[in-house]
């Protein structure tokens, strides 16, 4: 397995972050199913929609400064949170970025004061899946989180950390 010392994991900070965050969830979304309302909205304003109302957005970059990964942590009320837009370029999957970034948002959740964190993810990512199961994540049924009606119609898979 490559090495990854090398990967830094950051709060995304500028215009050009936001971007490389949206390239590598359109990539991934677009490449497996289709691109959704909340995708678009999310993606097109991280800022807005993820960082101001308390969230984060981590990315996972090489020693050049290239985005290689990257995950939000979309804020809920009372503590609630939901991990969402996980991806890595699938140039650098099998190095252990996506365990790094999963590690690395439950730790920032928890600073930022979370109570509960969710996520909503399809039967088809197995990898992603069994990566959450590994951190600690354990299937519920989505009527136990804080989703409405405009939820994702690709997720069919529901997490919770406990």
């Amino acid at each position: 397995m490559p090495h990854t010392a090398s990967v830094e994991i950051s709060s995304i900070a500028s215009q050009q972050d936001a971007d490389a965050f949206r390239a590598l969830n359109e990539e991934w979304i677009t490449r497996l199913f289709s691109m959704e309302k909340g995708d678009r909205v999310l993606l097109e304003d991280p800022f807005g929609h993820v960082v101001e109302p308390g969230g984060d957005v981590l990315l996972a970059r090489d020693e050049d400064g290239t985005v290689l990964g990257g995950v939000a942590l979309l804020r809920y009320p009372d503590g609630v949170f939901e991990l969402t837009k996980m991806g890595v370029l699938p140039a650098a999957q099998g190095r252990g970025l996506g365990r790094r970034l999963v590690a690395a948002a439950i730790d920032r959740a928890r600073e930022l004061g979370c109570t509960r964190l969710f996520l909503g993810s399809h039967s088809s990512l197995a990898p992603a899946i069994h990566l959450y199961e590994e951190a600690g994540f354990v299937h519920v049924s989505r009527d136990r989180l804080p989703l409405d009606d405009e939820y994702y119609d690709r997720a069919d898979v529901f997490m919770e950390l406990m």
